[in-house]
């Protein structure tokens, strides 16, 4: 049996605090809950590395909720951990702050119960499946450390996994690529092959019916022959790996950075994530279905435009 989604709050109002811990309740989900930002941070500082998930409020007492994310994302042990980030305003400058620290996932009080289920278990998502991902990458040998040029095709989700698992392998640090690997070719199946648009996901992943839909898409006749197609190639000092999916292309130029207006919306931050954590050079090309990633073989070097 799958245990329990371990999350702290960090939650200085007393009601917002009950009213989570009901909706985030037994069997599913384990509450530790602190009520003000210096025993959050000493509860981290003795059992962070327990959390999956770090619910935190902005305006927290004692140590402030951006002073905790600061340090949140400064400890080694902790950073990987998401954090959903509670606010009562919608300010721009504050969300791009947050944003800028590494809270990638927000909340608007008052928040609307779906809306935290959603983004709660998005955060959860991504923390399970990076985690599943280092792991896996942490136990496999390397042999594609010797491959100079490939070119790979697949066409499903499972196949999008488990050649981002082996070409991050080939990257000076695999645990830094694979999220951005992984990232990039499930969205050339999902909203490339698929054409399954941004605003449709956010409603499929709010009626809990987005891995219905996709397999739906993958066997409609429309979509089901289509291919997406990745060509490596190792250069002096870099790795470029070249994504080419069948579809019409998309708006891309909104995506590539995290965006205030986006940012309370259950997905959308998987390649500002790549862009921001993975690579050091991304660059979409034409209407979108093409997108080149580097990773430089030697520290500070930029290897191509992340525009």
């Amino acid at each position: 049996m799958q245990r329990a989604a371990r999350i702290l709050l960090a939650e200085d109002e007393e009601i917002t605090a009950a009213i989570i811990q009901e909706l985030l309740a037994p069997p599913e989900y384990e509450i530790t809950s602190c009520v003000d930002g210096r025993a959050a941070w000493e509860h981290l500082s003795n059992h962070g590395t327990q959390f999956d998930v770090i619910l935190l409020d902005r305006g927290l007492p004692h140590i402030s909720g951006m002073e905790l994310l600061r340090r949140i994302k400064a400890d080694p042990s902790l950073t990987r951990i998401p954090v959903v980030m509670e606010t009562a305003s919608g300010d721009e400058e504050s969300i791009r702050q947050g944003l800028r620290e590494g809270a990638y996932y927000y909340l608007t009080k008052p928040f609307l119960p779906d809306v935290l289920l959603a983004v709660v278990n998005a955060a959860l998502a991504q923390a399970q499946e990076l985690r599943a991902m280092i792991e896996s990458v942490q136990r496999a040998e390397r042999p594609l450390a010797l491959l100079q040029t490939g070119t790979f095709r697949f066409r499903d989700l499972d196949e999008a996994r488990l050649l981002a698992n082996s070409l991050a392998r080939i990257c000076p640090d695999p645990e830094r690529a694979i999220q951005g690997l992984q990232e990039l070719l499930v969205n050339a199946v999902e909203h490339g092959n698929l054409a399954i648009s941004y605003a449709e996901k956010g409603a499929l992943v709010l009626a809990g019916t987005w891995q219905d839909e996709v397999h739906r898409r993958l066997h409609n006749p429309l979509y089901r022959d289509r291919a997406v197609e990745v060509i490596f190639q190792r250069e002096p000092e870099l790795l470029r790996f070249t994504i080419k999916d069948q579809g019409a292309g998309f708006d891309w130029e909104r995506y590539l950075d995290f965006s205030p207006e986006r940012i309370f919306d259950p997905n959308g931050r998987g390649i500002a994530m790549a862009k921001k954590l993975s690579f050091d050079g991304l660059e979409y090309q034409g209407v979108g279905n093409r997108v080149i990633a580097t990773v430089a073989l030697a520290p500070g070097i930029v290897t191509g435009s992340a525009a």
